[in-house]
């Protein structure tokens, strides 16, 4: 028979933990959330009062100044429809390319498998650098296209080893079960492989989204001279650029609509309100692939 003693002392001990674990946990969270939510308070705060600092978690004096400031601009409506896009169509495209190509990788009937494997790593450690890249860009004709969005980047060396990793860990024998049934293997990946992907797929679909939503430097090389094809993240890029050099006259700069200069507004203000709309999208897009992360490998398909 358990001593009552030892129960108690068991309990008390219990209490202690949950109590420093939820206190370990509170400060983490209270770490993790301050800088996000210093941002959003100097976004929201009258850009002459943050210059005086002591801005922490919330506004001194609200406003939505900074925000309208960055309203004024051309081609912001465009660029965020050309970033919505190429988020979407690039993620979609990707996600399905990465997974055909790992879940080939994956079979082990494939005999040219080892050497794909090889010349996928390689891209990893080796590339052909800045100028040759553009140069193969602008000889398949990519340059002033919307396409030079999405086509680069359909093949990621990374994603595709992780979901290769991802496929090996599940059952073989769901693959040969249904070859016995008459499946090829476009019905294979697309009724078996697919559905049992959701969590590595959602995660390497929300590592894609970003990188696109977040990418300016191809609109940059590829794209700036063509007002219908920039992004939203190039437009705010150079506002950030004409707000820290105080209003620049030079042509090649976005002017906002009203003809008038953003040097009423700090560089601090603008870019804080750049780093909000730049997160927020992504934060909202988060919740619904979170659940998939927690989701286990074969989610109960078949036991050994």
């Amino acid at each position: 028979m358990a001593n009552p003693s030892d129960l108690y002392q068991t309990t008390v001990r219990e209490k202690i933990f949950d109590v420093v674990n939820y206190l370990f946990l509170s400060i983490v969270i209270v770490i993790t959330l301050y800088p996000f939510l210093n941002v959003l308070a100097i976004s929201l705060n009258d850009s002459t009062d943050t210059v005086r600092g002591g801005i922490y978690i919330w506004p001194r004096e609200f406003t939505l100044n900074n925000y309208l400031e960055i309203l004024k601009y051309d081609n912001l409506v465009t660029g965020f429809v050309n970033s919505v896009l190429r988020t979407v169509l690039g993620t979609i495209l990707g996600v399905f390319i990465q997974a055909m190509v790992a879940f080939t990788l994956s079979r082990t009937d494939f005999q040219g498998r080892r050497f794909v494997s090889v010349v996928i790593v390689l891209t990893m450690y080796f590339s052909g650098g800045l100028i040759p890249g553009y140069m193969l860009i602008r000889d398949l004709g990519l340059i002033n296209s919307f396409w030079v969005y999405i086509l680069p980047g359909l093949v990621s060396a990374f994603n595709i080893i992780i979901i290769r990793s991802f496929i090996d860990g599940l059952p073989f024998s769901l693959q040969e079960s249904a070859k016995m049934d008459g499946a090829n293997d476009f019905v294979i990946f697309y009724r078996i492989i697919l559905p049992l992907c959701k969590p590595v797929l959602a995660t390497i679909a929300l590592f894609v989204a970003v990188g696109q939503w977040n990418s300016w430097f191809d609109t940059y090389l590829y794209n700036s001279m063509n007002d219908s094809l920039t992004t939203l993240q190039y437009e705010l890029m150079k506002i950030l650029d004409n707000t820290a050099m105080g209003g620049s006259q030079d042509a090649n700069l976005m002017r906002p609509n009203d003809e008038q200069q953003v040097n009423r507004v700090s560089p601090q203000s603008i870019k804080m309100a750049i780093t909000m709309v730049t997160v927020v999208p992504i934060i909202m897009v988060y919740p619904f692939v979170q659940r998939y992360f927690i989701q286990g490998m074969t989610l109960g398909a078949v036991k050994q």
